[in-house]
């Protein structure tokens, strides 16, 4: 499914939306709002069935789901006092109520993604990829402010998402200690402990200066700090 409305195109295939033809950041959630409003429309859907699509199986107070309506608001440049594109249904939830139009689809291009640490870069694969001193870390960091199973990447339809895995010393992305998933992007600052990683994404077959990463070949260790 892609639909245009005003100057956005929301893209559910590859969990894209992009604004003025620039793509937006928004998390996973925040998309899986707009996903599910843009589906129903023009019909109202029940905050209840909104958490537990975004929070299935948990208890969650409201105001989560009113900070994930204002994320969205604030990337599609709506205004919950004079919607443009999602209404309020008091005593009920939301309904996306504006004009969508189908859209074509976007020539994707392929793109692979990297973690340089110091003169490295550690290629990222499909799916989970674990960052921690744990000898099943894809992403092996020997370093004692690292946990075992410290933080993740999930790399899923041409995007990647970073996630703390309960670590002692924090993940911590763009500055800012992580308490739930984020999405990255391109140049992303990322910390594991007091280790400092670079996030990259690169067109498939563009040159890069790359360490392959596998279980028969690790990055040579670090000293310990």
């Amino acid at each position: 499914m892609v639909v245009r409305f005003g100057d956005c195109v929301f893209d559910a295939g590859t969990r894209e939306l992009s604004r003025k033809g620039r793509s937006v950041a928004l998390s996973p959630k925040a998309l899986r709002l707009l996903e599910v409003l843009v589906e129903r429309r023009p019909n109202a859907v029940k905050k209840e069935e909104l958490q537990e699509l975004l929070w299935p199986g948990l208890f969650v107070a409201d105001g989560n789901l009113a900070r994930v309506m204002t994320e969205l608001r604030d990337a599609i440049g709506d205004d919950a006092g004079r919607p443009r594109w999602i209404r309020t249904v008091h005593g009920f939830g939301y309904a996306f109520s504006g004009e969508a139009a189908a859209a074509a689809p976007r020539s994707v291009r392929r793109s692979v993604f990297r973690l340089v640490w110091g003169d490295r870069e550690i290629a990222l694969g499909q799916g989970e990829n674990v960052l921690g001193r744990g000898e099943d870390s894809v992403v092996w960091i020997d370093v004692h402010s690292v946990s075992r199973r410290h933080a993740r990447i999930v790399v899923r339809d041409g995007r990647a998402t970073l996630e703390d895995l309960g670590s002692k010393n924090g993940t911590f992305h763009r500055g800012k200690r992580l308490r739930a998933e984020v999405p990255l992007e391109d140049g992303d600052a990322i910390r594991i402990g007091t280790v400092p990683l670079t996030f990259r994404r690169f067109a498939a077959g563009s040159s890069t200066k790359t360490t392959h990463h596998s279980s028969d070949s690790r990055p040579a260790r670090r000293e310990r700090s």
